[in-house]
């Protein structure tokens, strides 16, 4: 019975052998917990009245999983730094052994940069959710978050004049270099280099798209060698942090910031502002100004 299932039995289940990676234990002591919580909550009474038992979670204060990543600063890179690193990262692109993959990872971390999405959003885009006719710079579509239970929601990001001559240069010169038919619409815009391992997918006349570890890995690799300043290595979370912060610095109002983002609450959208949100000592200077000019008035 599941309910019998003691703190013991599962620390020896993640002691046995196979990867422990911290994400993976998270996930599923996460699962167990919830199913529990489920039973206790929903079959609780009934599972006591006809076992003469008590659903209680294996999952404890001693070996739940505190997850820490949620709680960390991040400071994004500087205007000027992120302006040279894509402008050095470009330059070196000639030399890459597999140009057309390293120019598909710099346009899509540029891509990343200016529109703000995520990067499982983004590795899911295909060529046919670019439209070049909407708005003033052209938009893509892409799958987003849910939220409240809603399921995943589709929503439109954004070009901007850079952005859209960077992508239709990449589908122009570089896309239809991969191996499978950049006609199709249904054709990922950010395809894998690797073959499909499937015999049935042999004949396929897509490609499969880009993983979001791949395209981590290779935005943390160009980072260690472009990437100037104090901030040492790039994720793609960090540059939607960065194209944040850096459209509210150049004077996006905020309501223009969350839709940027894709968020449904401003609340969420203030917090990948919390480098630039306040500064007390610009205000103390500011408040102490507009006070000796008063009373100089008034004097």
């Amino acid at each position: 019975m599941p309910w019998r299932l003691t703190s013991r039995q599962f620390d020896q289940y993640f002691s046995g052998p196979g990867k422990r990676h911290h994400s993976t234990m998270r996930k599923k002591a996460s699962q167990v917990d919830t199913y529990f919580a489920f039973l206790e909550q929903r079959y609780g009474g009934e599972i006591a009245r006809r076992f003469g038992v008590t659903v209680r979670s294996p999952v404890d204060p001693f070996n739940r999983p505190r997850h820490r990543g949620d709680f960390a600063l991040r400071i994004p890179p500087s205007q000027r730094a992120m302006t040279e690193f894509f402008a050095v990262w470009r330059a070196d692109l000639v030399e890459s052994r597999k140009y057309p993959v390293a120019v598909r990872d710099y346009v899509m971390a540029k891509i990343a940069y200016f529109s703000g999405v995520r990067a499982k959003e983004l590795c899911a885009v295909k060529i046919g959710d670019v439209h070049w006719e909407r708005g003033h710079w052209g938009r893509f579509v892409v799958t987003g978050k849910g939220a409240r239970g809603s399921g995943p929601r589709q929503r439109e990001a954004f070009l901007f004049a850079e952005g859209r001559e960077l992508l239709w240069w990449y589908i122009e010169n570089i896309r239809g270099q991969f191996c499978d038919d950049a006609s199709n619409d249904a054709a990922p815009l950010w395809p894998s280099e690797r073959l499909p391992t499937a015999v049935a997918a042999l004949n396929m006349a897509t490609a499969s798209p880009i993983r979001p570890e791949t395209f981590r890995k290779a935005l943390k690799r160009a980072s260690r060698m472009y990437l100037p300043g104090p901030v040492d290595e790039l994720f793609p979370h960090l540059l939607r942090h960065a194209c944040a912060t850096h459209n509210y610095q150049n004077g996006m109002p905020l309501w223009d910031v969350q839709r940027l983002l894709g968020h449904q609450w401003p609340s969420t959208t203030v917090g990948y502002l919390a480098s630039t949100s306040a500064d007390p000592e610009h205000a103390v200077l500011t408040s102490t100004q507009r006070a000796v000019r008063r009373l100089g008035i008034e004097g």
